[in-house]
C-alpha cells in the first residue's frame, strides 16, 4: 500500500508527520511522492487558529473532490482537538488520528484501507531510531524536536488543550538524534518544542518528587535543562550548525550565551515571541514581564553576541486592546528593531482562558493594526539585513534556482561556466532560519553540492533577501 502526506502547520507538526511516515515504511508501507499514485492521502492538520484550521479542513475537501475513490486520513492538532466533532461533521474524511501516539498510524492507516495490519515489534532496533525518519526539509537541515506540549499557560492558546503539559526528552535521546542526522550528512539542526526555553524542568521536577520520596534524585541538576543540554551537543564532533527556535521570553535562559560565545556552531539566532509590550495586555495573556525587561533582554543579547538574529511574533486585537496600548506595541518594534518579525491577529479559540474576555477587537481593526506593524518591519528588516553586506559568511545551499538537465549538469562539472555567466542557487545565512525568514541568493561559477556550508561573501541585498558570491 502506498501513502501521501500532505502537510500542515508549524515545524514540530513536520516532526510529527516524518515520524508517521517512520512507522508507515517500517510497517511494509510506502510513502508516494504524489496524491494521484497514493493509496492514501493523510492531510497532517493543524489546529492552533482559525485560518489555520480551515485550511486543514478545505485540503480534505479539496482532495476529496480530486480523489472520489480514494481514502483520506486526517491526523494531527486538528483530529486531536476536534475528534468527536470532525466525526460527525466532516464525512469527507475516511477517518481520524490525533498525534497522542504516533505509532498508532499504523493501525488507524490499515483500519481505513480494511487491511491487516503488522504489529510493530516491542523494541525497536537501534538503527531505526528517530534520526532516521523521513526528512521533509530541504537538503542539509532537520529539526530535532526536544520536548512537547507547553507549561506556560498563554491565555489565547491552545497548545496545551492540544498536546499537554511539558514533557522533555532526555538529553541522551536527543543527542543520540542528533548524531544519527550528522551521519547522514545533515549540517543545521534546529531544535524545536513549543517553549525550547522550558527543556527539562519537568524532569528538574520529576527529580525533587523522587528526592522528597527517598529515591535517587538524577534529575534535579542544572545539567537537564536547556544549557546543560547545549553542553551535551557542544561535545559532538563535526562542522554543522544548531539553531534554537521558539523560546519564551518570561525565563530565557541567560546561560545559553556563554555556551554560543565559545561554540560558535550555535547560531546566534533567537527566535522569541513577545507577543505585546502593553503591560495590562501581557498580563491578560499571562505573561509576567513587561516592555522594559523584554528590551533589556535584546541589549544582553546583542551585547554578549554583536552578531546575534532576533525573530520575534507579535498578535494585535487581543480582547481589551486600545489604539493606546497598540501603540506601545509600535513604539516596542521600533525601539527593538528586531531583525524579523511576523504578526498575526488574534484568534478566538475554544477553551481558552481568553475565550470570554471582554472587550472584544473588530476583527477589521485586528487586521488593520496587524498590516501596520508589517508595513512598519519592512524598512527594519531590510536595514538589519544591510549589516552583513560586504561580510564573507557561511551559508547552507538548498536548492537550485533552475535545475538543469543531467546532460547540462555534466558540461557545467567538466567545464564550469564563465565568470559572466554564473550559476544561480538558493540558500540560507545564519540570519535565516528556514521558511520564515529571507534567503541567500549565491551566485556560482561553478556547480554547488546542495545541503553543504560554504563561505560566501555577502555582495548586496535584494528585498529581504541577501545575494552572496561563492568563494
Amino acid at each position: 500500500m502506498t501513502y501521501y502526506v500532505d502537510p500542515f502547520g508549524c515545524v514540530k507538526n513536520q516532526v510529527d508527520a516524518e515520524n508517521m511516515m517512520a512507522f508507515l515504511n517500517r510497517s511494509g508501507w510506502t510513502g508516494s511522492e504524489s496524491a494521484e499514485t497514493a493509496d492514501l492521502i493523510i492531510v497532517n492538520s493543524c489546529g492552533f487558529i482559525e485560518d489555520a484550521k480551515r485550511e486543514s479542513i478545505n485540503a480534505v475537501l479539496g482532495w476529496r473532490k480530486l480523489y472520489p475513490d480514494k481514502k483520506i486520513l486526517l491526523s494531527g492538532c486538528l483530529s486531536q482537538r476536534y475528534a468527536v466533532e470532525l466525526a460527525e461533521s466532516l464525512p469527507e474524511a475516511d477517518g481520524l488520528f490525533g498525534n497522542a501516539d504516533l505509532s498508532g498510524i499504523v493501525r488507524a492507516a490499515g483500519d481505513i484501507m480494511k487491511t491487516e495490519t503488522n504489529a510493530l515489534p516491542a523494541a525497536l532496533p537501534a538503527d531505526n531510531g528517530p534520526g532516521q525518519r523521513p526528512l521533509l526539509s530541504l537538503p542539509g537541515s532537520a529539526y530535532v524536536k526536544i520536548s512537547e506540549g507547553c507549561n506556560n499557560r498563554c491565555s489565547f492558546c491552545a497548545i496545551p488543550l492540544i498536546r499537554g503539559g511539558l514533557r522533555s526528552r532526555t538529553v541522551s535521546d536527543i543527542t543520540g538524534e542528533c548524531k544519527t542526522l550528522l551521519a547522514r550528512g545533515i549540517k543545521e539542526l534546529c531544535l524545536i518544542g513549543q517553549d525550547t526555553g522550558s527543556y527539562g524542568r519537568d524532569l528538574i521536577n520529576a527529580g525533587a518528587a523522587a528526592a522528597t520520596a527517598g529515591e535517587p534524585d538524577p534529575a534535579a541538576s542544572s545539567s537537564f535543562v536547556l544549557p546543560g543540554l547545549l553542553e551535551a551537543l557542544s561535545r559532538l564532533e563535526g562542522k554543522f550548525w544548531i539553531r534554537l527556535l521558539y523560546i519564551h521570553p518570561d525565563h530565557f535562559p541567560l546561560p545559553i550565551l556563554d555556551i554560543m560565545e565559545k561554540d560558535k556552531r550555535f547560531l546566534p539566532y533567537f527566535d522569541i515571541p513577545f507577543q505585546h509590550a502593553s503591560e495590562k495586555i501581557l498580563r491578560l495573556m499571562n505573561r509576567r514581564q513587561n516592555a522594559e525587561t523584554y528590551l533589556d533582554l535584546i541589549t544582553t543579547i546583542r551585547r554578549k553576541l554583536p552578531d546575534s538574529v532576533i525573530r520575534s511574533t507579535f498578535m494585535t486585537g487581543f480582547p481589551g486592546e486600545t489604539e493606546e496600548d497598540f501603540a506601545k506595541l509600535l513604539d516596542f518594534q521600533k525601539t527593538a528593531r528586531l531583525d524579523w518579525l511576523g504578526c498575526f491577529a488574534y484568534s478566538r479559540e475554544e477553551n481558552t482562558p481568553a475565550w470570554d474576555m471582554k472587550g472584544r477587537v473588530a476583527k477589521k481593526t485586528a487586521a488593520e493594526r496587524k498590516r501596520l506593524v508589517e508595513e512598519t518591519q519592512t524598512s527594519i528588516s531590510e536595514k538589519q539585513m544591510d549589516r552583513f553586506i560586504g561580510r564573507t559568511l557561511e551559508v547552507l545551499t538548498e536548492e537550485e534556482f533552475e535545475s538543469p538537465s543531467f546532460e547540462t549538469k555534466q558540461k557545467q562539472i567538466a567545464a564550469p561556466p564563465a565568470d559572466g555567466e554564473p550559476l544561480l542557487y538558493l540558500g540560507r545565512l545564519p540570519a535565516h532560519a528556514p521558511e520564515v525568514d529571507g534567503s541567500a541568493l549565491i551566485f556560482s561559477s561553478k556547480p554547488l553540492e546542495l545541503g553543504a556550508i560554504i563561505p560566501c561573501r555577502v555582495t548586496a541585498r535584494a528585498g529581504f533577501d541577501l545575494e552572496v558570491k561563492a568563494v
